[in-house]
């Protein structure tokens, strides 16, 4: 079934571990609804599930620190009247949070700084232009606040959720259901896998379709599709025979796979989870106790195969942990966030390393958290690759600027000005809204509580100097005095 020649890779050895008992988030009631989702979504502050609700839709947000049970009364965010589907973080902003749901709607969260307090039901926006729930949403990877959304309405909407504005709609290129988005690796294209077995490349802001394979897979089960950092793109699905596949394509030239490989004949849906830095591809199924790994490469065949984490118990949905979350020191290259029937058991990654040193080979400069683009730079036409960061400092997180919602019309800007005294065209819209300026209030408090536990930190400080210096002065005298 896989090549059994031993070739070289510093990702052979690659070992999962599931973390200790108590490091895992016991007693959480993650959703039963039936969909192809994560229903979990992790950056390196928060973990976020999507939870049993009733009476509409809500998710968890932890701060990754706070593991153990998590209390029945815990807070969530609840503010859908309809289960959430999917969720997902804001790659510039580590306390934005996007949550699609049943009731048609897509909302965008500001996450307190230090977690929720109180259950939080006021989205910084609501963005309604789906007629039937939406099962997909992600950010974009390099312009700031553009985030897509596909519904079972078969249609995909890009908006800017800066402006609360819907910038494409892109209704005409899915007949059916659609299966997943994924953006390539500066959002200049994204992929999508369809009911109807096609695999689609499609340019958003010309709403074309730049390349379709039909029957991608042969089989009729949910397939995904994702792009990988050189332009290629890695399927999952079925065959014919309902055995689980993975494929490699070149959207050039999207006539016959570059690799096709059969794993096994289980029923769960296979969702693939891409790390650029590595071109590592980690494929976990719905119901499965097992995650195996790729790696991809440029030299036939393509795909090789790694090794297989196994566990006792089924995964219910997965997350993954972006880059800059891992611990660098420990030679982490992955992280996953494997959700249970009750509870959400972190598992490590690891390649084993002897030298404590930093390993150059294993963490190249990766995406960090700065936009490369404003979404209005995005919409005029201009692409750009994502904003990359060192790990050898093993990343600090910085401060973040909280999500302001400014409703206007984006492409406002690019029309001719209009002679003094002439209205412009269209009704004016409010600025800001009340809960906006609640979140600037919870920010600056928050901003006030960080200084003083600065400032006492340096008190501390000083308090340690000055004994040491005291210690120091007498050891001299009795050295001075020929004491010592």
């Amino acid at each position: 079934m896989f090549r059994k020649v031993v070739r070289q890779s510093k990702f052979r050895h690659v070992f999962g571990q599931p973390v200790k008992n108590d490091q895992c988030y016991e007693d959480i009631r993650v959703s039963r609804v039936t969909w192809d989702s994560t229903f979990c979504a992790v950056n390196p502050k928060f973990l976020a599930v999507i939870v049993e609700a009733s009476g509409g839709g809500a998710f968890l947000v932890l701060p990754l620190g706070k593991t153990g049970r998590i209390d029945k009364a815990y807070p969530t965010v609840c503010g859908h009247t309809g289960p959430v589907l999917d969720i997902d973080w804001c790659p510039h902003n580590d306390e934005v949070i996007a949550s699609g749901s049943e009731d048609c709607t897509v909302m965008v969260w500001q996450i307190p700084e230090n977690g929720l307090v109180s259950p939080l039901t006021e989205p910084v926006v609501v963005l309604e232009g789906h007629t039937k729930r939406v099962g997909i949403v992600t950010w974009h990877p390099t312009a700031r606040n553009v985030l897509l959304s596909a519904g079972c309405d078969n249609m995909v909407l890009i908006w800017n959720v800066g402006t609360a504005e819907e910038l494409y709609r892109l209704d005409s290129l899915h007949p059916d259901l659609i299966y997943n988005v994924s953006w390539n690796r500066n959002g200049s294209l994204f992929c999508t896998a369809c009911k109807d077995k096609s695999v689609r490349v499609i340019d958003p802001r010309r709403g074309t379709l730049v390349a379709e394979r039909e029957k991608a897979h042969e089989g009729a089960r949910p397939m995904r599709a994702i792009f990988l950092a050189d332009g290629k793109v890695f399927t999952t699905g079925f065959s014919r025979m309902s055995e689980r596949q993975l494929a490699l394509w070149d959207p050039e030239n999207f006539g016959e796979p570059m690799a096709l490989q059969e794993l096994d004949s289980s029923n769960g849906a296979l969702l693939p989870f891409y790390d650029p830095d590595t071109n590592v591809v980690y494929v976990c199924g719905k119901g499965d106790s097992s995650i195996r790994y790729f790696e991809i490469t440029d030299e036939p065949p393509y795909i090789h195969f790694l090794n297989t984490f196994t566990s006792k118990e089924p995964q219910r949905g997965m997350g993954s942990m972006p880059k800059r979350g891992l611990e660098v020191s420990k030679c982490e290259i992955a992280r996953f966030y494997k959700l249970h029937e009750r509870k959400c058991e972190p598992i490590v990654m690891t390649v084993p390393r002897k030298s404590d040193l930093f390993q150059d080979d294993l963490y190249p400069d990766t995406a960090g958290p700065e936009a490369a683009l404003e979404a209005e730079e995005w919409v005029s036409g201009r692409d750009a690759s994502p904003i990359l960061i060192s790990l050898r400092e093993a990343y600090v997180p910085s401060k973040q600027r909280d999500l302001k919602v400014n409703r206007r019309n984006v492409l406002s800007d690019s029309r001719p000005a209009t002679a003094p005294g002439t209205p412009r065209p269209g009704p004016s819209m409010p600025v800001a809204s009340t809960n906006i300026a609640a979140l600037a209030r919870a920010g600056e408090a928050g901003k006030l509580e960080e200084v003083m536990q600065e400032l006492q930190a340096l008190r501390g400080l000083v308090r340690e100097q000055g004994e040491r210096i005291r210690r120091l002065e007498e050891q001299l005298g009795r050295v001075e005095n020929g004491d010592a």
